[in-house]
């Protein structure tokens, strides 16, 4: 006979249990959640000497209610957990009545549980697990293959009940973990997809801007073309009338010829003017839609930007020099990269100078070799007014800006940081040039072979 089966032939039962039930509480004191429940099916099955005791929790299955099994032991170790059905078994009894004893037969009495003759299960007894609403939540089973007496019944009876009541406390705190996780990920995901709104919107707002200034820009070349060409329909004119008199001479129709070649040129020049810049911003948008790869001319590329956005530029008074080789070329996302230039050059334009230009921007990159690996530097400085060391700390925070209220939306350098971290790179600000109070913005981006 087992110590344990000694145990219970001792008079004095209740001095047993208090005794399992201080080793069982010292053993759990600290444990939470599946681990709780691990350690109470181990120390539950010693305490009353069964081969099994299984921890569950009700779940919903295609037959109806079924159990998860939240820790299993096995006799001597912790069994894999699994999921079964309640049909036809003792732990549906278990969630319906409350308590389920069989000292023996159990097999005979559950025809249909097969679990039970794979576990060669002679007894059984089960409390649920019910929450402080009265909903079962899950089961608390001891199991073993040989009859259970009625002096381990009263035992496990006690234990069983006592850590059925923790066991439901550890799975309700588990469900209001989950409920909340889940609240705080619907909000999550409700405030990224606003924020994602409002990039897309901030984006818009930007191209609007770009468009108003190019279509102002476009205004002036098409204009002076328009009236040079009204002039020269004057021009051809006075040519006819010239041709068509009875004297005519060599002198007057050079000079009407003269005019008219000026008046083409003239023409020629504003058109090509106008036909630079919608290129430039024609470029500009494909660019920014385009998530495509591709080897570019970094110079040129910064030129066209720069160009596009020459109207706003010039209406503050910012001169752009870009210090970057001609001969400079590298595979990035255009794309991204054209967003990322537009978004620094119009918060230079909108922030840097609050009083007006003029004012001077520089853009300059060089390729370096780090840890093996090839990169871009770029430097994006101005002279503008600086950073103080609080926008300096939150200037890539989304939504913060120091023009709320004037049509800021704290987005254009959020845009900037997350552009450069999904192209692999690195993006912060850095201390002014010795010789200027301006903002200076050092990125870092991996160069594709």
């Amino acid at each position: 006979m087992s110590e344990h089966n000694r145990l219970f032939d001792a008079a004095d039962g209740r001095a047993l249990a208090e005794a399992a039930l201080r080793s069982i509480t010292d053993s759990t004191a600290r444990a939470r959640g599946d681990d709780f429940l691990r350690i109470l099916v181990r120390d539950l099955a010693r305490a009353l000497d069964v081969r099994y005791v299984i921890a569950g929790r009700v779940i919903a299955m295609e037959d109806g209610e079924g159990i998860r099994t939240l820790a299993v032991w096995g006799g001597a170790d912790y069994l894999p957990n699994m999921e079964y059905s309640l049909r036809h078994t003792p732990c549906q009894d278990v969630t319906e009545q409350c308590m389920c004893f069989h000292g023996s037969g159990i097999q005979a009495d559950y025809p249909q549980d097969t679990l039970l003759v794979d576990m060669q299960a002679e007894s059984y007894i089960g409390m649920p697990m019910i929450d402080t609403e009265g909903q079962t939540l899950g089961i608390l089973s001891a199991i073993d293959t040989r009859p259970m007496a009625e002096d381990k019944r009263l035992l496990a009876l006690s234990l069983l009940s006592i850590f059925a009541a923790r066991g439901a406390a550890e799975l309700q705190h588990q469900d209001r973990e989950q409920q909340l996780e889940a609240t705080v990920q619907r909000r999550t995901d409700a405030l990224l997809a606003a924020q994602a709104t409002l990039v897309e919107q901030e984006k818009m707002v930007a191209l609007g801007t770009l468009v108003a200034g190019v279509a102002h820009e476009v205004n002036t070349p098409i204009g002076v073309a328009v009236t040079a060409a009204s002039t020269m329909v004057s021009y051809a004119d006075d040519l006819i009338r010239c041709v068509g008199g009875e004297r005519v001479s060599r002198s007057e129709l050079l000079a009407t010829a003269q005019r008219l070649r000026e008046g083409a040129q003239l023409i020629e020049r504003n058109l090509a003017r106008a036909a630079d810049l919608i290129g430039n911003f024609k470029q500009l948008a494909v660019d920014q839609g385009s998530t495509h790869v591709s080897e570019v001319s970094l110079r040129e590329h910064a030129l066209s930007v720069v160009s596009a956005h020459g109207p706003e530029l010039r209406k503050v008074g910012l001169a752009v020099e870009v210090d970057i080789a001609p001969d400079l070329r590298t595979r990035l996302d255009a794309g991204r990269w054209s967003q990322v230039l537009s978004n620094l050059l119009m918060n230079a334009a909108k922030h840097g100078y609050p009083n007006g230009g003029p004012g001077r921007v520089t853009l300059a990159a060089r390729l370096a070799l780090d840890g093996g690996a090839r990169w871009l530097l770029l430097e994006f400085a101005d002279d503008g007014v600086g950073l103080t060391p609080e926008v300096r700390e939150r200037v890539f925070e989304p939504f913060f800006t120091t023009k709320r209220g004037q049509g800021g939306s704290g987005l254009g350098m959020h845009i900037v940081y997350t552009i450069v971290h999904q192209m692999g790179g690195q993006v912060a600000v850095a201390a002014p040039a010795p010789d200027s109070a301006g903002c200076r913005i050092k990125l870092r981006l991996p160069v594709r072979d």
